[in-house]
Order: structure tokens, then C-alpha cells, then sequence
């Protein structure tokens, strides 16, 4: 995340054509919260995945994120991201009804005494059926299982509208804002133009 410009401009900043300006904000928590209720299951198991493939990480990555303009690890190079997903202090974990993978869970302890929520979310299909809470409650358990003292997590304009308030449900407090600007992916080809259909579309 980049932080080398100290502060923006008051008012209206211009976003250079085939950019994308997307409000980023930040989270943590220093303690685990109380516990929420689990949801009935309904078969849903959250499960560890010791050892993704480069392909089946992307395919899971796509299918819960291309809503939600998900696009960094679709264009990682593939010796990056396997080097990430295999990494001992990185683990991820899936949620499944036994016979696919509905949502994914990645916990990033790279950085001694925290960890970082790094992805989290459900396919499109799974959303609104408590789904979201069981895998919530996995981070949680997995997370502070471990020696930590912060665990943190970003969500930004592009993701799902109840995403923020979920969060702040589950314990993390905002603590700063960012402005990301980036391309727009859905103009070079890295992301169908059907993608986020929340994010304007603007042609060049």
C-alpha cells in the first residue's frame, strides 16, 4: 500500500483517465472480541489448504473476488504468488459444503506478533446464508491461536456494501484512510468488463 504522499488536497482531485480512485479503510483489533454465535452450519466446513495450486488459488481468488474488483493476484507472477501460498507463515484455509470451495480465508503471520487478514470472502452464491460468519469465526480462532498481539485487515469502496459494518461486528476498529488509485483492469483485458458492475465503467 503505498503512503509516500503525506496527505491529499482538500476538495475535488481529478482521477486521470483509465484510473480508478477507491477509498481504503483500515482495521484492527488488539484483543480477541467476545465470540458471536455460529450460524448453522448447513454442511459448511471451514478447512485448511495446505498446499493450493497456483491454478486452484486463482480459480477460488476469481470466483469469490471478481465482484469486488479482486485483481492483484490474477496478475502476480506465478512464482510470486506460489512462493506466498506455500509460505509456512501464510495459511489459508477454505470454506466447502464437502463437495466445492465456497470461500476463501488467507492469514498472513509474516510480521512477528501480528497477523494480517490478508483475503476473505465467499463466492456469490454463498452470500447472505451465514456463511460469511462461519468463516469470520474460523479467522478469529486461527488467528489468535497463535502468540499475537495485533490483527488487522483493509476493506476499500470496491468491496461488498456490508462489508465495513461486518467487520466492525467481529471486533476491528478503523483506524486510518487511504485513496488508492490504480487501473483499471477492466480496460486492459485482466478483468472482464462484466466485473464489479458497482464501479462505473468509464470507456476510454
Amino acid at each position: 500500500m503505498q503512503t509516500d504522499n503525506p496527505a491529499l488536497p482538500f476538495g475535488y482531485s481529478p482521477v486521470p483517465a483509465g484510473k480508478l480512485a477507491n477509498m481504503v479503510t483500515c482495521l484492527d483489533m488488539s484483543a480477541r472480541p467476545p465470540a458471536r454465535p455460529q450460524p448453522p452450519s448447513n454442511g459448511l466446513s471451514v478447512e485448511r489448504w495446505p498446499s493450493p495450486t497456483v491454478e486452484d488459488y486463482r480459480d477460488l481468488y476469481r470466483r469469490v473476488g471478481e465482484d469486488w474488483m479482486w485483481v492483484s493476484r490474477l496478475v502476480m507472477p506465478d512464482e510470486k504468488l506460489k512462493a506466498i501460498i506455500t509460505d509456512p507463515l501464510v495459511e489459508i484455509y477454505v470454506l466447502t459444503d464437502g463437495a466445492r470451495r465456497l470461500g476463501l480465508l488467507e492469514l498472513d503471520f509474516r510480521q512477528q506478533g501480528e497477523c494480517e487478514l490478508g483475503y476473505f470472502g465467499v463466492v456469490p452464491e454463498a452470500i447472505g446464508n451465514g456463511s460469511g460468519r462461519i468463516l469470520m469465526n474460523a479467522a478469529l480462532d486461527h488467528a489468535w491461536a497463535k502468540p499475537i498481539t495485533r490483527f488487522w485487515v483493509h476493506t476499500c469502496s470496491f468491496d461488498h456494501p456490508a462489508a465495513l459494518a461486518f467487520y466492525q461486528r467481529s471486533g476491528f476498529r478503523p483506524y486510518a484512510f487511504m485513496v488508492e488509485v490504480c487501473d483499471d483492469p477492466r480496460l486492459d483485458g485482466r478483468m472482464p468488463k462484466s466485473a464489479a458492475p458497482h464501479v462505473p465503467l468509464i470507456e476510454l
